[in-house]
């Protein structure tokens, strides 16, 4: 897990104007009409920029918002945490550390027996990663959060 993550101008290339916006200029996606709301595939969600792996499947819920909600990131040093007072409200940006793109927000309304946490995340910020790709695609180390003791992934 010790890969060096960086902002990719290839990757920023090759954004979708939707991708653009969101993660360059802060914006946010619609709910209910993104990739990955409402996806129950095992895999890891990595930074559209950076590749820097972000959130696992395994800490994903249904919030009922529209938007991928996740209890926890799988590192606590791949996301950034930023006061946002913008549109009247004081809430708390995420945003990843190496690529520095705009994430989402977290709020303190998650699932109570898994921290309390939910991470409202823009699927335009994220590429997943299937389970099974892991290894080939270099996350092979993040396998080891699908499993539990006496099964296998």
């Amino acid at each position: 897990m010790s890969q060096t993550y960086r902002k990719n101008p290839e990757a920023l290339s090759c954004l979708t104007p939707e991708q653009y916006r969101v993660t360059q200029q802060d914006g946010t996606e619609r709910p209910f009409a993104n990739a990955y709301w409402n996806s129950k595939e095992k895999g890891l969600y990595v930074d559209v920029v950076s590749g820097e792996p972000l959130f696992a499947s395994v800490d994903k819920f249904d919030s009922g918002t529209g938007w991928p909600s996740f209890t926890r990131p799988v590192s606590g040093e791949n996301v950034v945490e930023n006061r946002d007072t913008q549109h009247g409200m004081v809430r708390t940006e995420v945003r990843s550390a190496a690529g520095d793109s705009h994430l989402g927000h977290v709020f303190p309304d998650g699932p109570r027996e898994k921290g309390g946490l939910r991470y409202c995340i823009n699927s335009a910020s994220l590429r997943f990663v299937k389970l099974e790709d892991l290894e080939s695609e270099g996350y092979g180390a993040y396998r080891a959060l699908f499993t539990t003791e006496g099964e296998k992934a």
